[in-house]
């Protein structure tokens, strides 16, 4: 039976890592420790012992307020983490996270803005980033609630039904994100190989409905994801690795047999962001090959400074999340805070960097700004 000590008393003395564990081995197969700042866990199996580490132990009064909580159980609560080791600094953590949250929402709420109502602007290249756009608010919007919500009151718990549904949310907007940046790539690739038929060949029509297919791909690819996790079961520690529900760190607090979401997992990642980056790179081969007939060194020029920010946006994009993929599944020896900053990299810098490398790489959304915001008319 998995026991729970939900409530402790204010007094204690501090003890040792050794003799916290030997607190826990005093309990019925398994104890989960809330010490209001931290939370620590342990638990048996095949007839070994582990526990998750935190900063400080009291003493436990033994069997005090003790709660039967899930065994095998199929909807847990889990437990969400902010930065371990720093649960100290969690209220100042929050400061430049709040900042970079604010100028994510921001900047590409304002880029969002500028797009749809600058006719200027009503160009497939702008439809694109308005999509990016979008993708970047939902994926701000996906994790803000819990990463505050640890740093500014010590909220932890997320219930199975929210976790699943965030983690829907976090991996659809990602997926979505590595399929604008694909169709993002097509666009350079007809506007510098076939500039005279680019208007013809990117039709709204056809833009709504590669933005359909974004959407309806990345359902189609989670939905199976997400209802796979329902039929596992969960009896051992039920601390997340990062202040969101990842699906790698999910599957791994299972005590069922999880390889076929591991491997679906893993599909899923290769038939997207796997996918894409394939097509991104032959797009550029092909840019490449245009870029390179062009006569004059000038027009060559103007060409190529038309992928810079698109190039710098696929960077931010896949290498945090390539780095973060890896990690989970090959960094088990790596200290606990590589995987949160991975995570909060891949999480928040593309959506705060994306509006940022538009604005100053892209003269017509420049223009576009100064006369929307800041340009008074004529009297």
């Amino acid at each position: 039976m998995v026991i729970e000590v939900r409530e402790m008393l204010n007094i204690g003395e501090a003890i040792d890592e050794d003799e916290a564990v030997e607190a826990l081995r005093a309990g019925d197969n398994a104890l989960s420790i809330d010490l209001g700042s931290g939370y620590m866990s342990a638990y048996r199996c095949q007839n070994s012992f582990y526990a998750l580490k935190t900063r400080y132990y009291k003493r436990i009064p033994f069997l005090q307020t003790i709660i039967p909580t899930f065994h095998n159980s199929t909807f847990p609560t889990f437990i969400l983490t902010g930065v371990p080791g720093l649960e100290w600094a969690h209220v100042w953590i929050s400061i430049p996270f709040c900042c970079l949250y604010f100028t994510a929402l921001s900047g590409n709420t304002l880029i969002l803005f500028t797009v749809l109502t600058e006719p200027s602007l009503h160009e497939p290249m702008y439809y694109f980033l308005s999509m990016l756009s979008t993708t970047d608010i939902g994926l701000c919007i996906s994790t803000l609630v819990t990463v505050l919500g640890i740093f500014w009151v010590n909220t932890r718990e997320i219930s199975f039904s929210a976790c699943l549904s965030q983690m829907f949310f976090i991996h659809l907007f990602t997926f979505m994100e590595s399929s604008v940046l694909l169709a993002m790539a097509f666009d350079r690739f007809v506007a510098i190989s076939n500039p005279l038929r680019y208007a013809t060949i990117l039709t709204q029509a056809r833009i709504t409905r590669i933005g359909l297919a974004v959407i309806t791909r990345g359902t189609v690819i989670l939905t199976p994801l997400v209802l796979l996790l329902k039929r596992l079961s969960f009896c051992r520690s039920l601390v997340l690795r990062h202040s969101y529900c990842f699906h790698p760190d999910v599957m791994k607090l299972s005590c069922s047999d999880a390889k076929i979401n591991s491997a679906f997992g893993l599909t899923a990642i290769i038939s997207t962001a796997g996918v894409d980056s394939v097509f991104i790179l032959l797009s550029y081969v092909l840019i490449i090959r245009s870029v390179l007939n062009i006569a004059s060194p000038e027009e060559r020029k103007k060409a190529f400074s038309t992928c810079i920010s698109h190039i710098t946006a696929m960077a931010i994009f896949y290498i945090p999340l390539i780095s973060l993929s890896f990690v989970h599944r090959f960094g088990k020896r790596a200290p606990p805070y590589v995987p949160t900053l991975i995570a909060n990299v891949y999480l928040l810098i593309p959506p705060v960097m994306n509006p940022i490398i538009y604005s100053v790489k892209t003269k017509q959304i420049q223009k576009a700004m100064l006369k929307l915001y800041f340009l008074k008319p004529d009297a």
